[in-house]
Order: C-alpha cells, then structure tokens, then sequence
C-alpha cells in the first residue's frame, strides 16, 4: 500500500496544481491578472519565445470576468465602448490588430447593446518590428464594464517574450480557441449568406437578408455594421419549416441621409457557437420590385371583388339587397350617393385595417387577417349589432339618430341617409375579414411581408376591389331606379332577411362558446369524421419525415368559413380523405380559433399571415409546399403523392 500512500500525498497534489499554475499569476507565456470587481484580464501568448521568421506572434486578451458583468464588441450597440489598448513603452513593437468573436446581444430597458460576459478571450496579432528578437509588451487597457451599474476600467499588463524558438507554451490552447471563435465567411461551419439587398427609402428603408443553415439554424441573431449609418434597430427573423432558410429585416436606428443600395456594410451572422462574418456591399432591390407590386395590387383589386361572393358576406347582402330595393322610382342623385357611401365605408374600413396592421407589426406583435375574430369582446360586439340590424328589419324599433347629427348629414334614401349606407359598408368589412377568398391571402401575405407604403396600398386595392360593385351602380344608378317603388312587399323581405342576420349572430355565438372553452394548445383534437387528425406539433414534422412519413398540417378556426368549407368539400370526402388515414401518412390540425404564438409563428415560415392554411411535408418536399387558399382534390392528392416520392 506503500504507492498509493505516495500517490496520494505527492503525486495527486502535483498533478491538481498543474492547471492552477497554468492559470497562475503570470509565467511563461502570460502576463500576471490585473483584477477588479469586474473581473480580471491578462495577456496570453500561444508561444513561450520570439521563434525566427516573420510571421506575427498569436496572443489573446484574457478576461474572466465576474458573475452578472459584461464587456463591449467593437461595436458596441446603443451605449458603451469596446477595449482598447495603449502599447506606449513597448519594446520591439511595430503593430497589434486586435480581433473580436462574435458577440452576443443584450436587452435592457429596450437599449440594444453587444458583447461578452463569463470567459471570453480577443485574440491578438503582435507583429516585432525586427523579426526574431525579444519583445517587451506594455499595455495600458481601457474597457467599460457593466452590471447593475457600468464602471470604467484601466488595467496595465505587461508580458516579456524573449528570443527563442517559439515552442507552444501552456496556452497555445486558449489562444487557438480565441482564434477559432473569430468569425469567418461560414463555409467550415455551415452557413452560407446568399443576399443583402436595400427595400424601401428614408423612414421606411431597410436591409433583407437571405442566409442558409447546414445542418439547420438553432438560435440565430445578426449584427450589422456601417460606417455610414451608425446604429441599426433589432432584427426580424423568419425562419423557413426545416429551418435552413433565413430571412432577416432589419432597419436603421434613423432614417439615412442617402440610399442603402452600394453602401457597404460588415454583417455578422450567428447561431448559437457558429458564426460568419462577411464584408458586403448592399445590392439594390430586385429590378422587378415595382412590376411586382402591380401586380400584386391587380390581385388585391381581383381578391376584394371575390369577397362579396363569400358566404361571410352574404348575410350583409341583406342590407345592401335593401338598399337597392329602397332606391326603385327614385332620382339618380341620391341613388347615386347612398352607393358612394357604402364604397366609401367599405375603403375606409380596408384602410383601418392596413393602419392597425402596419401598427402591429412595427411593434413587433402579430398580424393576421381575420384574428380580431379570436377576441371574445369583438365577437360579443359584432353579435349585438347583427340582433340590432334583425330587429330593426322586423319592425321591433327604428333606429332614431340625433337631430344634431341629422341636420350635418347629406339627405340620402333610407331612414340611415347616407350615414347608414357609410356604416353598411364598414359592417360589410368587418364580416367579410374571416373568409380568406381566392387572391385575397396571396395580397394579404405580400402586403404583411413588406413595409407600411405596401400594406396601405395593398389593403386600399382590396378595398376597391370589394367596393367596385357599390362604384358601378353609382356610376350608373339607371340600373337601379328601374325597379319596382317600395310597397308592402318589402315588409315580407324584411323580416326574411332578418332571419338570416339573426342566423349570423347564432353562427357567432357559437363562435364565441368555442373561443371561450378552446382547448390549449397541443390538446388532441376531437376526431368526428373520418380522418384521424393528430394535435399540431411542428418540432415533429422533421423526424416524422426522416422516417419517411407523409405529413398534412391543417391550420383551421371555428370562425374560419372557408376552412369549414375546405374541411366539407375536400378533407373529410374521398379520396382525400382515405389517402389522409392511410398508413404512413399522418394528418396534423393545429386549431387557431384563439391565439397561439406557435401557430403563428408556423405561418409566418410560409409568409402566411391568412387561413385556410394547408401543407403537405414527405420525403419529396421535406421543406414542405403551401396548397392553395381552396382546396380541391386533385390539388391535395397531386401534393401528397409528390410528398410520398423519395
């Protein structure tokens, strides 16, 4: 037992200081720490000795810095400074460049700010200005730390490297690992930066950034840099289904002076421990940015039209089928305005809506088309007015507005004058929003993706589009005034029109039950008819397809029209819905009746900002493929054998 009583007193003892005194205060290699109650910091070396030739010798900053406190990158974000180094007194000296690892973002207070914390080293290359001799580095460092309070720090560090041949010492380690964490164009780590281009001009310009990930991204962030340009806002990231897709937004801290296209910019780009840095000059938007948005507004126009065929329309026709019916026998000039006013409450509704959408997203939060249908206070509002609008064409009251308000009102037909047919209008908007018609999420969708100028105009041409049939008949009111004059006929159509407000308002109501006692999210969904649908989970959509299953998601709302129909006509009907239940294929609903950040955050990879949503994932589309707005069966069945072929 004599060995391991050696072992234990002599040996043991030896083999634990080892680290300690490679940690120590200085020795070979490294300069002693200089502390505070920030921290410390050193001067590292990756060689003992001066070694011949020219090539600069390889050293790092090393700070080892206390709990809750934090150092500057280089650039620093909205307040602070970076480290700096003063050589004066150096012996042997002719440059030291400093280099920096990605760093890491901090919030607070909504200041933005980028740095390090815990352990970090920024590599140094010392070049001697006579190659192979001795150096003696003395340097005075200034850096900013940070805790609850910040706290200017001066520390002088001083590291003798005498002539020799440049053999490793104990930290050649660290200093390669300071090394390795300096950002470089990406390639060894899997990242690639495909665009940098400009959008938009003076309060409204912005960067797009388009990156990819192999394997995918985990937690990505980005930081840019300009000389010309001296902060930039925080980034809006949309990530692709499989996650190897990067799309990045990112705005000045203030408006610039000048165009962003050919201003050059440094971008770093991380995920997590790997990052890539890259030096570019700002492309110009695609020269097919403005014939895009035409055409997009042609979509909008086409989009808005459509929606007054919807069946979330259609109860609202009751009152424009009124307002035409009240016009038989009449004079062209109030014919003509009632209609203009109804055009004009339906685009200023649509331009309501654009504003609190831009609004939303220039405060980060979501936006969708139709969401305000999961609130429970709107519901229970829009319920009452449709009872109000029933009672009111079954002859229980009228609606007497205030003499004041009557004598500022244009004469119009009607016992609302033209104020009624403008609120006709803004009440047609509002029920039309949870249908999402043909053309009306492809606008939708490029609208949300851009900035405020695009989402006015956007929004502006679906408003036109829905009111167009309103801006027809007061461009030719002879139409109308051909019919029938109003007689006791019209009582009987009132009251079967009310019947259908009043349907409407039941359909809402049971909206509103559901809304309340939703389940949360993640819940099985209740199967009722053939497919056997399974609680959405997009973590698992990957594996599932790695294993070679075909996958549907179905995003739906039990305020969703459209998805009712979608469900009806094509999911729950063969063939769809055996190819649905069949093995190897998995079926996921994800219910968006309430809010559900996961849900939308889903639709946002797709740049979806409307439902119906569907897509089919499979071996063949493992990045996954939207289907259209409504559904057939041979647009699903085509996606799913696509999916199935390896």
């Amino acid at each position: 037992m004599r060995w391991v009583t050696v072992f234990l007193a002599v040996i043991l003892p030896l083999l634990l200081a080892l680290p300690a005194a490679a940690d120590g205060q200085g020795g070979a290699g490294a300069s002693a720490w200089a502390a505070s109650e920030a921290g410390r910091v050193r001067l590292i070396a990756a060689a003992d000795s001066v070694g011949p030739g020219a090539a600069p010798l390889r050293l790092a900053l090393d700070f080892d810095l206390a709990p809750g406190w934090k150092i500057y990158w280089r650039t620093p974000g909205d307040a602070g400074y970076p480290p700096a180094l003063d050589w004066g007194g150096s012996d042997n000296l002719a440059a030291a460049t400093l280099r920096w690892p990605a760093p890491h973002r901090f919030v607070l207070g909504g200041l933005q700010n980028y740095g390090y914390q815990g352990r970090v080293a920024l590599p140094l290359a010392v070049s001697p200005a006579v190659p192979g001799r001795g150096v003696a580095l003395r340097a005075r460092l200034s850096f900013l730390a940070c805790a609850t309070l910040c706290v200017p720090q001066q520390a002088d560090l001083a590291l003798d490297l005498p002539a020799g041949d440049g053999a490793a010492s104990a930290y050649a380690d660290a200093v390669a690992a300071a090394e390795a964490a300096v950002p470089g164009d990406g390639a060894a780590v899997g990242l690639t930066l495909e665009r940098v281009e400009a959008r938009g001009t003076g309060a409204e310009a912005r960067l797009r950034l388009i990156a990819r990930a192999d394997p995918p991204f985990t937690d990505p962030d980005l930081f840019v840099e300009s000389a010309a340009i001296p902060a930039f806002g925080q980034p809006k990231l949309r990530l692709s289904s499989d996650r190897r897709r990067l799309e990045i937004e990112i705005a000045p801290a203030e408006p610039p002076a000048a165009p962003l296209a050919g201003t050059p910019v440094t971008v770093t780009l991380t995920d997590g421990g790997r990052a890539l840095e890259a030096a570019v000059s700002v492309a110009a938007a695609p020269a097919g940015g403005d014939t895009a948005l035409a055409g997009m507004l042609l979509v909008a126009l086409l989009g808005g039209l459509v929606l007054n065929l919807m069946p979330c329309v259609l109860p609202v026709l009751s009152i424009k089928l009124l307002g035409i019916l009240g016009h038989g026998g009449g004079e062209r000039g109030p014919a003509r305005r009632g209609f203009l006013a109804s055009a004009a409450g339906i685009v200023a509704s649509f331009l309501l809506l654009a504003g609190l959408a831009a609004g939303l997203r220039a405060a980060g939060l979501a936006v969708g088309w139709g969401i305000q249908f999961q609130q429970p206070v709107f519901l229970a509002v829009m319920i009452a007015l449709l009872l109000a609008f029933a009672a009111n064409l079954w002859g229980l009251y009228e609606i007497a507005l205030p003499r004041w308000l009557l004598d500022r009102l244009p004469a119009g037909p009607g016992p609302g004058g033209i104020g009624g047919n403008f609120l006709a209008g803004a009440f047609a908007t509002l029920l039309a929003t949870p249908c999402s018609a043909p053309f009306v999420g492809t606008a939708i969708t490029f609208a949300l993706g851009r900035g405020p100028v695009e989402i006015v105009a956007i929004f502006l041409a679906l408003g036109l589009g829905m009111a167009a049939p309103f801006l027809l008949v007061a461009a030719w009111p002879d139409a109308v005034l051909r019919l029938p004059r109003p007689g006791r006929w019209m009582l009987r159509l009132r009251a079967a029109l009310g019947v259908a407000l009043a349907a409407t308002a039941l359909w809402l109501g049971s909206v509103l039950v559901d809304v309340l006692r939703a389940p949360a999210a993640g819940t099985p969904p209740a199967v009722s008819g053939r497919v056997p649908w399974v609680a959405f989970d997009p973590a698992a959509i990957p594996g599932l397809v790695a294993a070679g299953k075909v996958v549907l998601v179905d995003v739906t709302a039990d305020w969703c029209i459209t998805c009712k129909v979608n469900d009806a006509a094509v999911l729950e009907r063969e063939p769809v819905a055996l190819r649905l239940a069949a093995p190897g294929v998995v079926a996921m609903r994800a219910d968006w009746t309430r809010p559900d950040p996961a849900i939308t955050a889903y639709l946002a990879r797709f740049d979806r900002y409307a439902i119906p949503f569907n897509a089919v994932y499979g071996p063949g589309l493992p990045e996954g493929v939207a289907l259209p707005e409504l559904l057939t069966s041979g647009a699903v069945t085509a996606a799913l054998e696509r999916a199935a072929k390896p």
